[in-house]
């Protein structure tokens, strides 16, 4: 089991910037990646961008040149730094875990934050 603890969700208005925070506990040994998904109202929810273990990450089109995720395995943290935010970008902001043990695979969530862009 992995627990995750977000943090960093506000209002903010466009142009500014945020930064996310998620930490991770309990079987850190097996995740194979974090990452943050988004879910804005009715609509599904989307991938923003992900790091694994190796260092690979990967991004939405959307977010590309504008936001950096980061990770410090110290701490079991990874870090989503939001610039040059769009009203586009308001949405649920989830943390993502994935671990991988022998065949399984296994997604963990946290429990969301908000981020609200004011035009």
């Amino acid at each position: 089991q992995v627990q995750l603890v977000e943090s960093g969700g506000d209002l903010v208005q466009a142009g500014g910037s945020l930064r996310l925070s998620c930490a991770a506990s309990g079987s850190i040994s097996v995740i194979n990646a974090m990452g943050w998904y988004r879910q804005a109202p009715e609509k599904q929810r989307e991938l923003v961008a992900n790091i694994y273990n190796s260092g690979k990450t990967n991004y939405a089109d959307s977010v590309k040149g504008r936001f950096t995720i980061s990770r410090d395995n110290a701490k079991n943290t990874v870090y989503l730094q939001m610039n040059s935010l769009k009203p586009g970008d308001t949405a649920v902001y989830y943390c993502n875990a994935r671990t991988k043990f022998l065949l399984r695979t296994t997604d963990y969530w946290g429990q969301g934050t908000q981020v609200t862009v004011s035009p």
